[in-house]
């Protein structure tokens, strides 16, 4: 009897044995499939997704309408290197069209062109030269012709729009047109204000009537008043 019960122990004991050794197996290939297969993913070099945008001929279109609206024609002439008409984008100024043109010849004279101002569409920009300054300001009438009007040489003859004041009112000042200087000469209306008069008319566009002058930061009713007779578009 002792020696059968000693038989069966040993039995059992190799058959956990065995058992151990099996699952220790497993484990260990089971850890490393885990480790291949996390190191394979962590160098696999990953995959960028390209969106490619394909943008449609409507699209297009709209965008190429939006570039033709920004553009002005302008039209330069007189004393410039390469006179002719340029398409000029909207917020450029004279000084900008005139470097486009090639630059003023060495006969020209801008005393009375302002060289800042705004370019608009179909705009006409005369370079004077020395000589023919000169003739306008021979007498008192035409020097008045000179700084309210730019003169023009006949009646039927273009007018320039790159002079410093385009009304066509002598004795007034043009709240559209006007230059710093011109509107500081109003009663009552100082270089800030003068600033805020540009600035507004920059940001909204031309004023469409005299009493909108009265939106401008500072400008109220009393030196509205002031200034009504002496202004206009």
């Amino acid at each position: 009897m002792n020696n059968n019960t000693g038989g069966d122990t040993i039995t059992i004991q190799y058959r956990y044995r065995k058992q151990i050794i099996i699952g220790v197996i497993i484990t260990i290939i089971i850890i490393g499939l885990s480790s291949f297969l996390i190191y394979r993913q962590m160098n696999t070099p990953k995959k960028i997704k390209k969106e490619i945008v394909i943008e449609s001929k409507k699209t297009l279109e709209k965008k190429e309408e939006t570039i033709e609206t920004e553009l002005y024609k302008v039209d330069i002439k007189g004393e410039i290197i390469h006179p002719g008409i340029y398409s000029v984008e909207k917020e450029k100024r004279v000084m900008d069209v005139i470097e486009l043109a090639g630059g003023l010849t060495e006969n020209a004279d801008t005393s009375v062109i302002n060289l800042s101002k705004k370019i608009k569409d179909e705009m006409v920009i005369i370079i004077y030269s020395r000589e023919e300054v000169g003739d306008f300001k021979k007498t008192k009438e035409l020097e008045i012709q000179v700084n309210e009007k730019c003169i023009q040489k006949e009646e039927n003859a273009l007018q320039n729009d790159a002079c410093l004041n385009t009304t066509n009112t002598s004795s007034k000042i043009s709240i559209n047109n006007a230059n710093l200087e011109e509107l500081m000469t109003l009663p009552g209306i100082g270089e800030n204000k003068a600033k805020d008069i540009i600035e507004y008319r920059e940001k909204n566009g031309p004023f469409q009537s005299l009493t909108d002058l009265k939106k401008v930061s500072g400008i109220g009713e009393s030196t509205f008043a002031n200034i009504q007779e002496d202004i206009t578009l």
